[in-house]
């Protein structure tokens, strides 16, 4: 299966292009593209900036509570439904791949959403799941997403395990950004100085909250050592970073 021909503008946005490719090189190794008849749920898929990249494994559907990124999504011809992750509208066992990317940090009941991923996964399927990573990293884009919490790999394999699923990869990201990343989080804290960012909450036109820009060369700098990075993610778990990276499986019997 072949994903289709698109770029977001989120692909060109390092964070983003980082991201995705770790979770391609994990995802290639345990799930290898171009299966036929193969399908793929995108839990929180707002507008749809993951669906050509999720193609590659199955006939993606996508899910999401909010309708406004939904919107958008359908004028991209992508096949979403509003409804809720902790109540998803799918029968048990539907998809091959179930994707929640950055979404379980959303939501009160964290492990609600689990247990639906659980419950619409197939037997012998997977999820793959992004979080921010370590509390005490908390800040101002952790208030503007409104995030609950943020995550320890410990943490996140511990309910994963607590509904069923079997962690078969748990890695943190952005290890190689992360002492000047922490470093600013923490700066930007003590200041109380952040950023304005377009989002849902205080800017009517946003259907999703604005990417932090950075200058292109910084962009282009960022990029390479992100994909540096994904490319050593594809064989090996790093011990810290600013975010999670976790493959379940759930059991075939």
């Amino acid at each position: 299966m072949t994903a289709p021909s698109i770029v977001t503008a989120e692909d060109r946005h390092w964070w983003f292009a980082a991201r995705t490719q770790a979770l391609l090189g994990i995802l290639d190794r345990w799930l290898p593209p171009a299966v036929a008849g193969r399908r793929v749920l995108d839990v929180g898929c707002g507008a749809g900036n993951m669906f050509h990249h999720l193609a590659r494994y199955g006939a993606v559907q996508g899910l999401d509570n909010n309708p406004r990124p939904l919107a958008i999504a359908r004028q991209r011809g992508y096949n979403v439904q509003e409804g809720l992750a902790t109540s998803m509208p799918f029968a048990d066992g539907q998809f091959d791949l179930v994707a929640a990317l950055d979404v379980v940090e959303h939501v009160p009941d964290d492990t609600a959403v689990l247990r639906e991923c659980w419950r619409v996964c197939r037997p012998g399927g997977f999820c793959i799941i992004t979080t921010p990573a370590f509390q005490w990293l908390w800040g101002h884009n952790d208030e503007i997403n409104g995030h609950q919490r943020r995550y320890a790999r410990a943490e996140l394999r511990h309910k994963l395990e607590g509904v069923g699923f079997q962690a078969r990869r748990l890695t943190y990201n952005n290890f190689a950004i992360f002492p000047l990343a922490a470093a600013l989080i923490v700066v930007r804290r003590r200041a109380a100085k952040e950023p304005t960012l377009a989002a849902p909450t205080t800017d009517d036109e946003a259907y999703q909250v604005e990417m932090e820009p950075a200058p292109p060369l910084l962009n282009a700098v960022l990029g390479a050592v992100g994909g540096a990075e994904a490319r050593l993610l594809r064989w090996i778990d790093v011990p810290v970073g600013t975010s999670l990276i976790a493959l379940a499986q759930k059991p075939a019997f």
